[in-house]
């Protein structure tokens, strides 16, 4: 259990998918405008992530070594389309809101990485708890991201005026924003892990 909980926490603070491994900026940029935006591409990456980790662990002696990779971005891509048709189905807002982003997190790095790092050589309970702690350290880049720009760059958190009279930096809102915020945020992690270090 000790081993399991270990896997799931590498995901959000040691190989936090956009802070520390900086992968998945793409969308990151693209879609931190708003919290919402932020929360719904998170769970859509974890849904996707855990499901192509646990089919592909499940796959994986199966699958001959030269024709792999083209049998990850399947199953991906199968798990993709779910996610798209259900955001279609029960949130069109957000799935307008997220645009072409969710289709390509087929070819998402954090995705593809992890299946070909860690779940095409793991059991299925690893590769779950991988898939899951990766999930979650991005959504909550995602949030963290997301929050700050939409605070500083709307005036609002989850569409709510928090203070009246707030002038927002516009810039913040546009993608010159988004990479410096990135940017920032990056500088104070790699800041705290060297003091820690």
């Amino acid at each position: 259990m000790k081993k399991l909980l270990k896997e799931f926490l590498k995901g959000i603070i040691k190989e936090n998918p956009t802070f520390v491994l900086v992968l998945g900026l793409c969308p990151t940029l693209a879609v931190s405008i708003s919290v919402i935006n932020g929360i719904g591409m998170g769970i859509a990456a974890t849904f996707v992530l855990l499901g192509s980790n646990i089919i592909i662990s499940l796959v994986r002696n199966i699958i001959p070594a030269r024709i792999r990779i083209p049998c990850f971005i399947v199953v991906i891509a199968t798990f993709v389309t779910i996610v798209e048709l259900v955001m279609k189905a029960y949130s069109p807002a957000l799935n307008r809101a997220l645009g072409i982003y969710v289709p390509l997190i087929v070819v998402n790095c954090i995705v593809l990485g992890r299946a070909e790092a860690y779940a095409q050589k793991a059991r299925v309970i690893n590769s779950f708890f991988d898939g899951l702690g990766m999930g979650v350290g991005f959504t909550l880049a995602l949030i963290l991201i997301s929050a700050i720009r939409e605070f500083l760059g709307a005036g609002t958190i989850l569409g709510r005026t928090l203070v009246k009279g707030f002038q927002p930096a516009f810039v913040l809102g546009m993608p010159s924003g988004a990479l410096l915020v990135i940017g920032l945020l990056l500088g104070f992690f790699n800041l705290f892990k060297n003091r820690k270090a």
